[in-house]
């Protein structure tokens, strides 16, 4: 088997030879301009303004569900803890600190590390807790669960407290 081999020959004319003088010397060109970093930071700096307390606000609402979950279980038991006793329209339990939650309710709170204060009033049945360890802007406020006995004895619950509103469970 026999192979053939061709010998080209290129002859470059003028025209030729300066588009290839311009496509090699753009080939070369490396880097960015000043202009394209200066839009580039922009848009970094225009999503890290919006995401950064997007970011914050959710993190602080991940954290509360610990409490919010905690407060409402205490007001699951309150409830049960009045119908048994046969307290209907009556006191409520007095437990004035975790302690006494966790001996009158039987609900041991003092392993939740973001309440550092948690309370049954026992003339108003308002469950209170104090917020820790969730961020700056929420710690040492209160996330209350304030109780409103119907005429069927039935308790519906509202949530207030001392936290910005936009921190208050809506339910």
């Amino acid at each position: 088997m026999a192979f053939l081999l061709h010998s080209f020959s290129i002859s470059w004319s003028n025209e030729s030879k300066e588009i290839y003088t311009i496509f090699s010397s753009e080939r070369q060109k490396r880097g960015f301009t000043l202009i394209e970093l200066m839009i580039v930071i922009a848009i970094i700096g225009i999503l890290a303004a919006i995401a950064i307390p997007l970011y914050r606000q959710q993190t602080i609402r991940a954290k509360m569900t610990e409490v919010t979950k905690a407060m409402m279980h205490i007001a699951s038991v309150v409830e049960h803890y009045r119908q048994e006793w046969d307290m209907v329209g009556t006191a409520w339990p007095d437990c004035p600190n975790a302690a006494a939650i966790t001996s009158s309710l039987g609900i041991g709170v003092g392993a939740l590390t973001r309440m550092s204060d948690v309370q049954v009033d026992p003339v108003t049945g308002e469950i209170k807790s104090t917020l820790a360890n969730i961020d700056p802007m929420v710690d040492g406020r209160t996330l209350s669960l304030v109780p409103t006995t119907a005429s069927d004895s039935s308790i519906s619950w509202q949530w207030s407290g001392t936290v910005p509103a936009s921190y208050i469970p809506t339910r």
